[in-house]
């Protein structure tokens, strides 16, 4: 039984309850979220010691790492590096898109070491194995639910009738999803419509057995801001809004992915636009990246974008790295994307009143006024960073009781040790 079957039953799982507990929510409020669709979580039986993880409608915003091999660097010793690194960095869930050396074993490693939720996107390996075939890509599928892969990122929507609108409205970067990309010229080249599309309840069958939740992806996903919210885009859209009811009415847990690269002035309106179409099911975004002039940046920029698409409303955010446009990332970037998404995802959930969230940030006003510098990094988004940087440039006064620790950058000048003061209060 689905995690959704069971919410449909009014049954309350352990992944419920535990996703209640961690999210300060109740046990039904959880269980109602997955019955509505409005909830998801990703949690295969067969990936031992997998933490379950709430996404979703009034949930903390969640934040994806992504990690895999590529041809030029298919060592999986690397990517177990890069695994540490986001989980260090404390990312909720992390997506293995391998696409060079042994496909199959590197996914069984990471999965063996990686205790949180855990994405693939079937069509790579199938590509990279040659099983580009209906039944082949079907078999990649049903491989990777075996192995205990959480949720997949599988490009229904990419279709005829989705190209043929690509083709009518052309775009300066067409396709820059790599899955799209793949089915699109599959569909071209074999004139026959895409096998996860024509044959979706074979997927909700594979998906129903092993409890796979389906991301669906964005294969027509904007590429540069000026092919935002174009017709390709939206008849994709369309087309996952469908799949998600037939989906929700098969018993299976349904995540949305969205763009991608969209104007600033755009984002707020496109994910409004993408939950209501989607039946408020959990929306998975890109970023969004809302410029294209800032490779070596664009955690800044994913960070900048993902905040104003978490406070309207989306619910997942998949990591951007400094090395986004440019290169295969190491395990610092990997970290520098986490902490990015984590700090637009709080930012966020700030927004959206999300229990406990403010909270954070009025204890660490607290321990900056009591001037606690140990309390301050402890409650740092990166409390190792936050701790190399003060000690790298510290600096110390008499307070009378003793030497202490003080802000290098204001000494005797403190605002603080002025402004308490003043008021008459010692601090």
């Amino acid at each position: 039984m689905t995690q959704r079957e069971a919410a449909l039953k009014g049954n309350i799982t352990e992944a419920m309850a535990r996703v209640a507990r961690d999210e300060g929510r109740s046990a039904e409020e959880i269980r109602v979220g997955l019955a509505q669709g409005t909830i998801a979580i990703p949690l295969n039986p067969l990936h031992k010691n997998c933490r379950p993880v709430g996404i979703g409608q009034e949930l903390r915003t969640k934040v994806n790492a992504n990690i895999g091999t590529s041809v030029d660097f298919p060592h999986v010793a690397d990517e177990l590096i890069k695994l540490k690194a986001a989980l260090d960095a404390r990312t909720d869930a992390v997506m293995d898109l391998s696409t060079g050396g042994d496909i199959m074993a590197i996914r069984r490693r990471i999965i063996a070491e990686c205790p949180v939720t855990l994405g693939t996107v079937p069509i790579y390996q199938a590509v990279a194995e040659k099983k580009m075939t209906a039944d082949g890509m079907f078999s990649v599928v049903e491989e990777q639910a075996k192995d205990g892969v959480d949720f997949m990122t599988i490009h229904c929507g990419v279709t005829f009738e989705t190209i043929g609108r690509l083709k009518k409205q052309p775009r300066l970067m067409e396709v820059v999803s790599r899955g799209g990309a793949l089915l699109m010229k599959w569909i071209l080249d074999n004139k026959e419509e895409n096998p996860f599309y024509a044959q979706f309840d074979r997927l909700l069958e594979i998906a129903g057995k092993y409890d796979i939740t389906l991301s669906l992806g964005d294969g027509m996903r904007p590429g540069s801001i000026v092919d935002a919210g174009d017709q390709a885009q939206i008849q994709e859209l369309v087309v996952l809004g469908d799949l998600t009811k037939r989906a929700w009415e098969a018993g299976v847990q349904v995540i949305i992915e969205g763009p991608g690269h969209v104007p600033y002035d755009q984002i707020e309106s496109q994910i409004k636009m993408q939950k209501e179409v989607c039946k408020g099911a959990p929306f998975y975004v890109l970023g969004p990246l809302p410029t294209d002039v800032a490779p070596g940046y664009d955690h800044i920029t994913s960070a900048i974008g993902g905040t104003l698409a978490a406070s309207a409303g989306a619910d997942f955010l998949c990591y951007v790295t400094p090395t986004e446009h440019l290169g295969l990332p190491e395990a610092e970037d990997v970290k520098a994307g986490v902490i990015a998404s984590r700090i637009a995802a709080h930012c966020a959930d700030i927004v959206k009143k999300v229990p406990g969230a403010k909270n954070w940030d009025i204890e660490m006003s607290k321990a900056r006024k009591e001037l606690n510098w140990g309390k301050q990094i402890a409650l740092a988004i990166d409390p190792v960073r936050a701790k190399e940087i003060h000690q790298r440039r510290i600096g110390t006064r008499d307070d009378g009781r003793g030497t202490v620790d003080v802000c290098s950058m204001c000494g005797e000048f403190c605002a603080m040790k002025v402004s308490t003061e003043a008021l008459g209060r010692r601090s």
